[in-house]
């Protein structure tokens, strides 16, 4: 029964830390700073269907609602895949626009290898309670 607590515990606070990282990314960079680098980003896509500021803020409400998603869907092991299949794909896509920024101390490298890491150990932990 312990056990069971421990685990439960332990993909609470994996859902809660990714939520918040997706809120965060969201909400800082795209929605209240609009920085530079997510211009950029844009503009490298070519997608022109909106202007580039507004599609900063649909991607950061995007990330926002996918970060709630963490809160809602607590057993969805679709939802953890999602999450290591975005950091991979973000992380190819830093490397293609943005290399210097892997030399840098907190660099999307850690990052993304850290939030596709929770959602590794959040599939196995909910693999660990199915069995029980």
């Amino acid at each position: 029964m312990q056990n069971s607590k421990a685990l439960q515990n332990a993909l609470l606070t994996i859902h809660i830390s990714l939520a918040v990282l997706w809120f965060y990314q969201g909400l800082i960079p795209k929605i209240i700073y609009k920085v530079v680098e997510e211009q950029q980003f844009w503009q490298f896509t070519g997608i022109q269907l909106l202007p580039i500021p507004r599609l900063i803020e649909l991607s950061g409400f995007g990330e926002i609602i996918f970060g709630g998603l963490f809160l809602i869907f607590r057993q969805s092991k679709l939802l953890h895949y999602l999450n290591i299949i975005a950091m991979l794909f973000f992380l190819l896509v830093v490397a293609i626009v943005y290399p210097h920024y892997f030399a840098q101390g907190f660099n999307p490298f850690i990052m993304n290898t850290a939030m596709a890491a929770l959602s590794i150990v959040a599939i196995q932990l909910l693999n660990a309670q199915k069995a029980k």
